[in-house]
Parts: structure tokens; C-alpha cells; sequence
């Protein structure tokens, strides 16, 4: 009897520590404060989805910071196959958009990208630069009877012109303290006489060219903001532009200004008036798209 009392007792202690043994090794494995352990793995799940948002804005500003490698990634062998196959002079005539200020890196704006785009393996376009910041169409009038002007249009195969913007910015100064909407008017009836008289006096120069006129963006915009008439403005003088050129043969006109309109990122430099390189890069990217598709109508037409 004693003896299965004491192996009874010996029973219960061996499965009472049975018992608490595996009781301490469940709890050891329980958070002792789970809302703790919650929250670690939401900062870890956090930093993670962090650090994949990262990533991906990353990736979004490389293409928005290089919208015209973007492009030619696709296209730019089909046009040096298509369109420079052989030695191309280009003329650029006009303002400080062709000139290229506000651009940071100081390589000439759109020119300058597209000189470097085009002839980045093989020189086959040889570009010459005559614009000038400040420009206004009655000057520019002038600047194409320079001789050396003259000479290098005459062989010309491609004018790239952007003219007109220091023409509304005249009418400011001029007439800053009255401004009215018949200012500007009148200023458009003689801005549009001058167009005409520029690709006349280009078609006399030269006969055989494609000439393209690059629209221009509302440059007023950062300071004149309040000013809701000079949207108006700058659309009519634009739309004087695409008029002029199509009474003429081989004429083009490039608008810009939706481009600036509402841009994804910040496409002005410093002074909030010109662009900087990434907008000059956008504009670069237009004028190739239209000078392509123009060469191909041409092409088929032929």
C-alpha cells in the first residue's frame, strides 16, 4: 500500500513538471508584449514599403529628367537612318530661346542638345547659331541681311526660328502704365506683316529649305500671373504664327506652349522667364519629332 502511494506520488510530480515544462516553453515563446512586437512589424513593413516608394519616384524622375533620351531611345534610329543619311546645315535664327539662356549647363539650349543628340557617333549636321536674346521680329529682319547671315541661309536645308515673345514684352515696356487689349492689337496686325516679310525674304535667300517657326510658351506667367488677358495673348500671337506659315510651301510651325502650361516638374530656370535644361530638352524633343514626321510626309509625297 505504501508503496503504490509513493508511486503515485512519484507519477504526479513527474507529469506536474511535464506539465509546467511545457507551459514555459510556450510562454518563452509569446511575446511578452505583443502590441509591442505588433507595432516593430508595422515600422519594418513601413520602411519597407518606404523604401520601395523610394525606388519607384526614383524612377519616375529619371524619366522625367531626361524625357528626350526618353524619346530618341525609341525614334533616334529611324531618323539618323531616314532623315541624316547624308551632311545636313541647319541655320537657327531668332531670340534668347534659340540662343539657349537660362540653360545651366550652358550648351546652347535646344540647339545645342540637338547637335549633340543628332552627331553623338557620326558628324552629319553641321548647326550655325545666329540668334540673339532680345530679338524682336523687326530685328530679326535685319540680322538676316548680314552677310554672314545670308551666306550660311543660302545652303541651309533646315531654319529653325523662334521670334515673337520680345514683341509682346515690347508692348509692356512701352506702354506699362496703359496697358489695354488694343495695345497688343494693334502690335499683333504688325507682328504678322513682319512674319511675312521674314519668309519672304528667307524664300529669297532660299529656295529649297524647311523653314519651322517654334511657337513660344507664356513667359509672363511666373509675374503676371493676375493678368488672365495675356493667355489670350500669347494663344492669338501663336496662332498668328501657325497661320503664316501655311501661305508657304515647306513652312512649319512647332507649337510649345502646352508643354509649359501645366509641367510636371519644374521646366523654368532661375529667372522664372527662360527654361532650363531639362525644358530646353523637352523643346528639342518637339522640334526632332516634327522635322521627322515632316521628312516623312515629304518622303511619301515624293
Amino acid at each position: 500500500m505504501i508503496h503504490i502511494k509513493r508511486l503515485t506520488i512519484i507519477t504526479f510530480i513527474l507529469i506536474t513538471g511535464l506539465i509546467l515544462t511545457i507551459f514555459f516553453i510556450k510562454k518563452a515563446d509569446i511575446p511578452t508584449n505583443p502590441m509591442e512586437e505588433i507595432l516593430k512589424q508595422e515600422e519594418v513593413n513601413m520602411e519597407k514599403d518606404l523604401e520601395n516608394e523610394g525606388e519607384q519616384e526614383k524612377e519616375v524622375v529619371a524619366v522625367r529628367e531626361d524625357p528626350v533620351k526618353e524619346f530618341l531611345s525609341e525614334k533616334l534610329k529611324k531618323a539618323v537612318s531616314f532623315f541624316f543619311t547624308q551632311e545636313i546645315k541647319v541655320v537657327t535664327l531668332g531670340d534668347s530661346l534659340t540662343e539657349g539662356i537660362g540653360d545651366e549647363t550652358n550648351n546652347g539650349g535646344y540647339v545645342g542638345i540637338l547637335n549633340d543628340t543628332i552627331n553623338a557617333e557620326k558628324h552629319i549636321v553641321q548647326f550655325q547659331n545666329f540668334a540673339k536674346r532680345g530679338s524682336r521680329s523687326g530685328q530679326l529682319l535685319n540680322r538676316i541681311e548680314d552677310e554672314e547671315v545670308t551666306v550660311a541661309l543660302e545652303d541651309a536645308d533646315i531654319i529653325l526660328i523662334t521670334i515673337g515673345a520680345n514683341d509682346i514684352m515690347q508692348v509692356f515696356k512701352e506702354n506699362f502704365t496703359d496697358l489695354t487689349l488694343d495695345k497688343f492689337t494693334q502690335e499683333q496686325i504688325r507682328y504678322e506683316q513682319r512674319l511675312e516679310m521674314i519668309f519672304n525674304e528667307l524664300r529669297d535667300i532660299n529656295e529649297h529649305g524647311d523653314i519651322y517657326l517654334i511657337g513660344f510658351y507664356n513667359p509672363f506667367k511666373e509675374y503676371f500671373a493676375d493678368i488672365e488677358e495675356l493667355e489670350f495673348i500669347v494663344d492669338s500671337w501663336n496662332q498668328i504664327g501657325s497661320d503664316v506659315t501655311m501661305r508657304y510651301d515647306n513652312v512649319h510651325y512647332i507649337p510649345i506652349k502646352d508643354m509649359f502650361d501645366d509641367p510636371p516638374v519644374n521646366y523654368y530656370s532661375e529667372d522664372n522667364f527662360h527654361p532650363n535644361h531639362l525644358g530646353y530638352k523637352m523643346i528639342a524633343e518637339r522640334v526632332l519629332h516634327y522635322v521627322m514626321n515632316e521628312g516623312e510626309r515629304n518622303a511619301t509625297n515624293e
